[in-house]
């Protein structure tokens, strides 16, 4: 199984129940679901022309959509071969569930990592029972996909990002069909909208939700 990897680099979870947990992220390429807010739309696309090697990723300093194939061997060796200390390894994209993850997931657990998989639920989820996968459903997006069922009961923890009060909504909508009684559920503003982060408070009180603010944004890392 080869993977197609924007970028890996360590740094410090800044979302959800891991926040503050350092980390290695593996950023996969390929996305369609077509979110208006995303902040990696240089992931969305796998253009063949813009297939580079390992070291080029490895060495990036700004967002490109240049990316590299590997393996799950490959990964763990570029892993060790820049030192990494973190073992919680964040598995995102793009949309990382377009790939079967088992392989991936399955070779760093037995090098003594623990895996995380940051996905829109709109695709099945392929990872062992051991993964830890924070669903963040994106509802009604341009890329016409469905919050898959199968992904919301799978979901570890749901992190739903919202600005207005339809976005907690759709997420009611969505919850009303899953059993929640082991999920953690967070609200996450979208773009830290001083809004956005009002209403998500508002909310977390009301429902006994939680709150996520990305504050690996708010520190000025990655």
């Amino acid at each position: 199984m080869l993977y197609k990897v924007n970028e890996i680099f360590e740094t410090i979870q800044g979302e959800g129940s891991f926040t503050g947990v350092p980390a290695i992220f593996i950023r996969l390429q390929g996305c369609p679901v077509g979110c208006s807010w995303c902040d990696t739309k240089h992931t969305w696309v796998i253009n063949p022309d813009l297939q580079v090697t390992p070291k080029i990723v490895m060495a990036k300093s700004a967002e490109t959509e240049q990316w590299a194939e590997l393996s799950a061997e490959q990964v763990l060796t570029l892993f060790r071969e820049n030192s990494y200390q973190a073992k919680h390894v964040v598995i995102t994209g793009g949309e990382p569930c377009m790939y079967d993850l088992n392989p991936l997931c399955t070779t760093l657990h037995d090098a003594g990592y623990q895996t995380q998989i940051e996905t829109s639920g709109t695709f099945d989820i392929l990872v062992p029972p051991q993964s830890w996968v924070t669903v963040s459903p994106k509802v009604n997006m341009k890329g016409g996909y469905k919050v898959l069922q199968s992904a919301l009961n799978r979901a570890d923890e749901i992190k739903h990002p919202v600005a207005m009060d339809k976005h907690v909504v759709e997420l009611q909508q969505l919850l009303a069909q899953t059993d929640i009684s082991k999920k953690l559920i967070y609200l996450q503003p979208i773009s830290q909208q001083a809004k956005a982060t009002a209403l998500a408070i508002s909310y977390c009180k009301k429902h006994n939700w939680r709150l996520s603010v990305q504050v690996h944004k708010y520190i000025g890392i990655e």
